[in-house]
């Protein structure tokens, strides 16, 4: 994924005019790959510090790269309220369904019968509650423009997320409201599982319940 954000910043020449906000976290790590100005967040608050640098520097593309553990839990009142308002900036949404960094734990993504460090016997309805499936919610706010899901585990999956990712930069310039590109993705450490069988798991456990494709485009 952070490849894709920096082909596409290179692709489009807008390496001055580009603006990251990262929270804390394993997002915290694109500031080692991608060359432009960013700013770190606190836990969660990514959109709203997004908010600000576009609002102040309307000439700018930014865009949030933030995780399920961070977006989808500490920072939901953030988004809904940047959705809302309709702010012309990119969120970027990496979901693997579960707290990568800080040691396995259940996420809000995290699916019915898994099994994570804070619910070693299966995530269950009773104990923990329903998966949140946030895009789906965030297409329903007037402001969004552009909701979609996308992944990266094969060749086609890159080309499509490129692709969104792209249209979500172009739209944030048209001021037409938030795009929100979510990126079913794998952590292969925190689910215990090698690269290819966590591919394997994504495809046969994440994507019928979160399925690909574009849920908003206006």
């Amino acid at each position: 994924i952070h490849k894709i954000i920096a082909q596409i910043i290179d692709e489009m020449g807008i390496q001055d005019k580009t603006i990251g906000v990262s929270p804390v976290g394993c997002a915290v790590l694109a500031y080692n790959y991608i060359d432009i100005d960013w700013q770190q967040a606190a836990h969660g608050r990514a959109p709203a510090l997004a908010t600000a640098a576009k609002r102040l520097n309307p000439d700018k593309y930014v865009f949030t790269y933030q995780g399920d553990g961070d977006l989808a839990s500490i920072g939901t009142a953030e988004i809904m309220h940047a959705c809302s308002r309709g702010e012309n900036i990119v969120v970027i949404f990496v979901n693997n369904a579960i707290y990568g960094m800080t040691g396995g734990q259940m996420a809000p993504t995290t699916l019915i019968g898994q099994v994570t460090a804070t619910s070693p016997y299966g995530r269950s309805v009773e104990l923990n509650g329903n998966h949140l499936r946030i895009t789906e919610l965030l297409a329903q706010l007037k402001g969004t423009c552009y909701v979609t899901r996308q992944s990266v585990q094969n060749p086609l999956g890159v080309r499509r997320a490129k692709k969104a990712i792209h249209k979500a930069f172009e739209n944030s310039m048209k001021k037409k409201g938030l795009s929100f590109v979510e990126v079913v993705g794998t952590c292969n450490s925190g689910w215990k599982l090698t690269p290819t069988d966590a591919n394997k798991w994504m495809e046969e456990h994440m994507f019928p319940e979160y399925p690909l494709g574009d849920i908003k485009d206006e």
